[in-house]
């Protein structure tokens, strides 16, 4: 399903979703004449247009993609272009995991903790980006 087709449905203008979401008008203008991928497009700002849709970003780009290009896409888009206290802490973990830290409980507390605070205080990433995230860094066995 494209925006254009939601935005109908919702009886929303392009205009009123730039400024429900915070996503410049002109870069929904782009992605709804086709001139910008909407699967290149920051998880953010993805997720900001699919909030205000009431939507997946799934729904977002299913038409332009295909699954399996979704989940590579999804994990991308989940563990790039994060806040920056949070995927410096992702990083220093990916680090310490490759080097053999000794201080791999530290880097992990610290990724934990930025995890939840993008997450609940922040509100800079959904649950799902969370949850994917613990799974994939903290929960490992």
């Amino acid at each position: 399903m494209n925006i254009n087709t939601i935005l109908k449905e919702n009886n929303m203008t392009k205009y009123r979703l730039a400024k429900l979401s915070g996503v410049p008008h002109a870069t929904l203008n782009n992605i709804c004449s086709g001139q910008a991928q909407i699967e290149k497009c920051s998880a953010e700002t993805l997720y900001k247009i699919a909030k205000v849709l009431n939507v997946s970003i799934e729904d977002l780009i299913k038409d332009s993609i295909t699954e399996s290009e979704i989940n590579a896409q999804r994990e991308r888009a989940y563990e790039y272009g994060l806040p920056n206290y949070l995927q410096h802490d992702l990083d220093e973990y990916k680090k310490g995991l490759k080097n053999h830290s000794s201080l791999i409980d530290c880097l992990w507390g610290e990724l934990y903790g930025s995890i939840n605070m993008a997450e609940i205080s922040d509100g800079a990433i959904s649950p799902e980006h969370a949850d994917y995230l613990r799974q994939k860094y903290l929960w490992r066995k």
